[in-house]
């Protein structure tokens, strides 16, 4: 592999300060220590601007060139509700067997701390003629994808040429990812005394159905080709009382579609699901409140999405790889997850993946990381501010 752009001292450098990111605790909603990491770190390499926005994305700009390229990288992690279980402390970012363990060691602050690496190498060896590029570390990724991006666009009048989402890729280009649509159904019944049921109706048997549907409906994606799928994620009843008869129950359902499928028609597959029910179909909107005090508010209904492999990006991300690992791309990959590429994708921004770790890894307990794997992809992303 080729090492030219990214030295012995920067290889140290950023490995300790992806050490730092992993420590700080950052759950949703709470990414203030970590974005003012990333702001301070970023003054430090002599970012030319450096801000947190108004939902708390921690921002970073070099060079000031015509064509615009941003890499993003959350900086939210899920929750660990089993420490006991881990090999080592889930943030403690201790190196066992040549990896670092840690809560976001994969998802993602390898990605986030290679890319705003990147970002300053290409700075300081004049590589950003003509260009400007955008680092972001962006909040709440994990309940809202893209919002966080939706602000920062808007906020800055950013839009940008090219983006690069900076997701867990084990260093594999990754040329879109799977849909998305979250919902909820909701039944009605009628409230009575628990002694005098038949005069009631109760939500929760008019649901029933409704919960074998969409196991029957999951079943059927399953023996298509490319049928995605469809899980009950969450449920819950509303009664007067321990003594009475539910007169309301809902349900969340997370439906991921593959490539081929759409939105619309998962939709139709909603309302085939309450056919003849006393129930109705809402979206899945979900509201958070960003660490700064900013509300989130997430309409999850995304179709999935591919880019071209001889569209411009792409053919630059080979060009990149080859120079950063000294053979072309022996394969590509496509997540089977949602990140916040839906907001430029839905913009018509050209968008691709790239990121250290093994995204089988992320969310999981041990969740873990070759440290090469993370320069690796600081070396790449420098090489791709080249050659765009």
């Amino acid at each position: 592999m080729s090492n030219h752009y990214i030295d012995d001292r920067t290889t140290e450098e950023l490995i300790a300060f992806y050490r730092d990111a992993i420590r700080i605790r950052s759950y949703s909603d709470e990414e203030g220590e970590v974005a003012r990491l990333l702001t301070d770190r970023m003054k430090c390499l002599g970012f030319d601007e450096v801000s947190i926005d108004r939902v708390g994305n921690a921002v970073g700009r070099v060079g000031s060139g015509e064509k615009v390229i941003h890499f993003d990288s959350h900086m939210d992690n899920v929750q660990v509700n089993d420490p006991e279980a881990w090999d080592a402390p889930p943030f403690s970012a201790d190196i066992v067997d040549g990896y670092v363990y840690g809560r976001g060691s994969v998802d993602m602050k390898g990605g986030l701390c290679a890319s705003l690496y990147a970002a300053a190498t290409a700075k300081k060896l004049g590589l950003l003629e003509g260009k400007t590029v955008y680092v972001t570390g962006s909040v709440c990724e994990e309940y809202c994808d893209g919002v966080c991006l939706t602000h920062f666009y808007h906020d800055s009048g950013v839009k940008p040429d090219f983006c690069i989402i900076c997701e867990p890729s084990d260093n594999l280009i990754t040329l879109g990812h799977t849909g998305k649509v979250q919902a909820r159904i909701i039944t009605h019944g009628v409230s009575a005394h628990g002694s005098a049921p038949e005069k009631g109706k109760n939500a929760v048997y008019e649901m029933a159905q409704i919960i074998e549907r969409v196991e029957q409906l999951n079943e059927s994606l399953r023996e298509k080709e490319n049928g995605g799928t469809i899980v009950l994620s969450k449920i819950s009843c509303d009664t007067a009382s321990l003594n009475a008869v539910p007169d309301r129950c809902e349900i969340y359902l997370d439906r991921r579609l593959r490539l081929g499928e759409n939105v619309s028609q998962v939709k139709e597959e909603l309302n085939s699901l309450i056919e003849g029910k006393d129930a109705e179909v809402q979206k899945g909107t979900l509201i958070h409140t960003s660490w700064t005090g900013e509300q989130l508010v997430y309409e999850p209904e995304h179709d999935p999405w591919i880019i071209d492999k001889d569209h411009y990006l792409t053919r630059c991300c080979d060009k990149a790889y080859e120079k950063a690992f000294g053979t072309p791309p022996a394969a590509y990959d496509f997540w089977d997850f949602g990140t916040n590429a839906v907001v430029p994708v839905s913009m018509g921004i050209p968008t691709i993946g790239f990121g250290p770790g093994e995204y089988k890894l992320a969310h999981m307990t041990n969740e873990r990381c070759l440290p090469s794997k993370v320069t690796d992809a600081c070396e790449y992303y420098t090489h791709l501010i080249k050659e765009l």
